[in-house]
């Protein structure tokens, strides 16, 4: 269950409240290598933003990487509330929310994967000042006290300690301050959302400074249950925040944060698209389906869903300036307990019992870097990386108390002249000896699974910057790293029916053994489907050990020239790296090279089929260039790119469970615009614009959805991965109209629109074109206060963002559709 201990939340806390309110002895102001960033062109004369992506602060015109930059500013006006709505202001990235609170996925230039099995890390990797936070149930919070966002684009390897394949998201916030002062919002809206944050931050002494943030996020779900009248899809969540920031001299700062936040929340709700011949089948059990009702806001289950997840880690940051060197020490541990359960079949019949899972992470890193400051041509950046995740995982899936009737539904009747009279397939099988009668499909029957996963991993990482003119600037850098896994299982199935042999069955109703096997002779083979909990191969055992062993050295090579005041241009080839993923599921299966070996051991179950342990490694490449300009109001981004992932790891679900699996080679080629005009002081207008053309060059093992809405393995080779946009714009303004010397009225819209594409493999006829308008109005009324109105998707558009085969009913198909439109006001205070 959750990590609940009142002793351990009292101890956070109270770490909390030190960490706000502690004194020291000594300050001053100490160097920063992240420095502060102006929010947008209309609060700043100039329109520069300053960045970090580089690991030095620098101009976004200087800085030679393809960085899509989100102020603080930018994300208040939107009414961005956590890295789900993130999308809309960075077209570059995508951001799906699935089948509960603590799966989220992240996707940029087309590449990303890492949700639904805590056993894959995630291509896309996201850091919260500094700090690498390993999996989505540990990024999805609200954002808190924002400076800005970065998102890196393309793979990240030599200026951060944990490779990233596919692109980086790095949240800054702010850092205590010496002057007084603080925040608080009250913010209401429709679905009774009521949104609260507050913060302050001030001195303790002239050398220590102190901040502490809290916001509260609650609202009624907007999907309401024709069978139960529950609400889905609320938000319930709240979190603390708390820093404390020692400066005892100009070279020397330590910043130390302590967090903890919590989910509390009824989600994910399903949507029917598809009601497949199974359909009638639940409702002669009485249950109840949404039919053919893909937008709906509706849905139909037998219990809510619990989605409880726990989210907090203390870190330390160190920079000291030695003369011409800048040395940074950051040291963290994060935790997570989650636990989750869901009505998976998505009807109000009791088919699914339980599908739950337990989940325990706790991560340890440590990071270490030193940057050189010389006056010559040459410059450095050297660091290491250590990395330690712990993941105690136990999903449970039960058979409900339907599920008897519906699977005998779903069998039928043996036919006659097998042996014996023609009669219900469950009954017959039962009277032949194979198990007790009625023990077939009985409630409560199920898997039970634990897993035991270590990941020690270490990093050793530089880049040398070598100016060979004022104007041209060479860079080469490199990443090596060391990954190692080490996983045991402990996965029990009780589920009788899919312990039959169901060959062995026919032979026994008379069937001649040499074609027991075929369907066509065999009926009992049609019953396979209801066989998906069979008995599992743990592992380690004497032929699989249960560990991965990874090493990479991954590399940039860049040519960075500034044409002129106002032209920066650069030309890079970089490499990235993702490790082997376990797959932590109940899929989780011998490889077709290590059956044979399973079955001479005498490891052997019925029913065994082949599958994967684990996933191989990514290896990602890209060609870039780029050029930024910067004018006295306007400023522009472009970058062009071919982007390769080798040996892509793909996750499908298969309506039953998920296939992992590797893509030989997935590249993209894309265009990436990114503009700011500021024609007058009072109006800023930014526009971006991505084109992506995704293919699968080689990916002979695909998986893909069938006419019927199975699923089948597939060579997707040639083909065009499904989900990824071919263009993604997003457009935005903010005019401020100054009313008097202490008011103002500041106006602000952004929209983002993507075009069609096919939501699935293997099923062209189901696509989604997306569209997001959002605007603000806000009246500044003077000393720090401000009242807004808002609202979010004020179109309404509807689309589904995800579709898979549904849960335990053949020929049917299931998805999710995005949120409806939001408004509502807010308040705020600052002081």
């Amino acid at each position: 269950m959750l990590f609940r201990t009142p002793a351990f939340k009292a101890g956070l806390l109270a770490s909390i409240a030190a960490t706000s309110l502690a004194s020291a002895a000594t300050a001053q102001t100490a160097p920063t290598t992240s420095a502060a960033v102006t929010d947008t062109a209309a609060d700043d004369d100039e329109g520069i933003i300053v960045v970090t992506a580089s690991k030095r602060a620098a101009t976004l015109q200087d800085t030679p990487i393809s960085v899509a930059v989100t102020t603080g500013a930018a994300i208040e006006r939107s009414q961005v509330r956590d890295l789900i709505d993130l999308q809309t202001l960075v077209p570059s990235l995508r951001v799906s929310q699935l089948q509960s609170s603590a799966n989220t996925n992240f996707i940029i230039r087309g590449f990303g994967n890492g949700a639904n099995n805590p056993g894959i890390e995630p291509s896309v990797g996201v850091f919260i000042d500094g700090v690498y936070r390993s999996r989505s149930a540990a990024q999805i919070g609200d954002l808190p006290n924002l400076e800005r966002v970065e998102v890196l684009r393309g793979p990240q390897s030599t200026l951060f300690g944990k490779n990233a394949s596919a692109g980086i998201i790095s949240i800054v916030t702010r850092e205590p301050q010496f002057d007084f002062g603080g925040s608080g919002e009250v913010s209401y809206g429709n679905y009774n959302a009521i949104i609260g944050r507050a913060s302050i931050s001030g001195p303790i002494t002239d050398k220590v400074a102190f901040s502490l943030a809290g916001n509260v996020n609650k609202r009624d779900g907007y999907v309401t249950d024709l069978a139960s009248g529950s609400e889905f899809n609320e938000r319930d969540r709240w979190g603390v925040r708390g820093q404390l920031l020692l400066k005892p001299s100009d070279d020397f700062k330590l910043r130390i944060i302590a967090d903890y936040d919590k989910i509390d929340e009824n989600c994910c709700a399903v949507v029917n698209i598809v009601d497949g011949p199974t359909g009638a089948a639940v409702r002669g059990l009485g249950g109840k389906i949404d039919s053919r009702n893909p937008l709906a806001l509706t849905s139909t289950t037998n219990f809510d869903s619990d989605n409880e997840i726990e989210n907090y880690g203390v870190s330390a940051q160190a920079d000291w300036r030695a003369g011409a060197f800048d040395l940074t020490l950051i040291g963290a541990y994060r935790g997570v307990r989650s636990y989750t359960n869901q009505d998976s079949d998505f009807t109000s019949a009791d088919l699914i019992g339980r599908n739950s899972a337990e989940t325990k992470i706790d991560t340890y890193t440590a990071e270490a870097r030193i940057a050189s400051n010389f006056d010559g041509p040459v410059n450095f950046l050297l660091g290491a990386f250590y990395f330690r995740e712990n993941i105690d995982f136990s999903p449970t899936l039960t058979l409900g108390r339907d599920f008897r009737n519906y699977a005998s539904l779903l069998a039928g009747n043996v036919p006659a002249g097998v042996g014996l009279d023609p009669g219900p397939a469950y009954t017959v099988l039962e009277r032949l000896g194979f198990a007790p009668a009625g023990s077939f499909g009985a409630a409560g029957q199920g898997v039970f699974e634990n897993y035991d996963y270590r990941n020690r991993a270490i990093s050793v990482f530089g880049q040398v910057d070598y100016d060979v003119t004022d104007r041209l600037t060479l860079t080469a850098g490199f990443n090596y790293t060391r990954d190692r896994k080490t996983v045991v299982s402990d996965v029990t199935s009780t589920d009788v029916f899919s312990s039959i042999d169901l060959v062995n069955a026919g032979v026994r109703l008379g069937i001649p053994a040499a074609v027991a096997g075929n369907p066509q002779f065999n009926p009992l083979l049609g019953l396979r489907a209801l066989q998906f909990l069979p008995q599992f191969v743990n592992f380690p055992n004497a032929v699989e050990d249960g560990k991965t062993s990874d090493n990479d050295l991954s590399y940039t090579l860049r040519v960075a020239y500034k044409a002129s005041d106002n032209i920066n241009a650069y030309a890079t080839y970089a490499t990235g790296f993702k490790a082997s993923s376990f797959n932590l599921s109940r899929d989780s299966r011998p490889t077709a090279a290590n059956l044979p070996a399973i079955l001479a051991a005498g490891l052997g179950k019925p029913n065994l089929t082949t599958g994967t342990r684990f996933a191989d490694p990514e290896n990602a490449e890209v060609y870039e260039i780029g050029i930024k300009g910067q004018y006295t109001g306007f400023a522009f981004n472009l970058a062009v790119f071919k982007q390769s992932l080798e040996g892509f790891q793909g996750n499908i679900f298969t309506g039953t469970g998920f296939v992992l699996g590797n893509a030989e080679k997935q590249s993209t080629f894309g265009v990436e615009i990114d503009t700011s005009f500021t024609p007058v002081k009072a109006l800023n207008v930014t526009a971006s614009l991505t084109y992506l053309d995704p293919k699968f060059d080689s990916f002979t093992g695909g998986t893909a959805l069938t006419p019927t809405f199975g699923t089948q393995p597939t060579d997707l080779s040639g083909e065009t991965p499904a989900g990824i946009p071919k263009f993604t714009v997003a457009v935005g303004a903010t005019y401020t109209a100054e009313l008097s010397e202490s008011a103002r009225l500041i106006f602000h819209a952004d929209f983002n629109h993507e075009s069609k594409v096919a939501i699935a493999q293997g099923a062209p006829t189901y696509t989604r074109e997306t569209e997001s308008l959002n605007a603000s109005v806000t009246l500044g009324l003077g000393k720090g206060l401000e009242v807004t109105a808002w609202g979010r998707n004020l179109t309404d558009a509807a689309y589904l963002t995800t579709i898979f085969p549904s849960v335990a009913q053949a020929g049917s198909l299931s998805g999710y559709r995005n949120l409806p439109r939001t408004y509502g006001g807010s308040i705020r205070y600052r002081f």
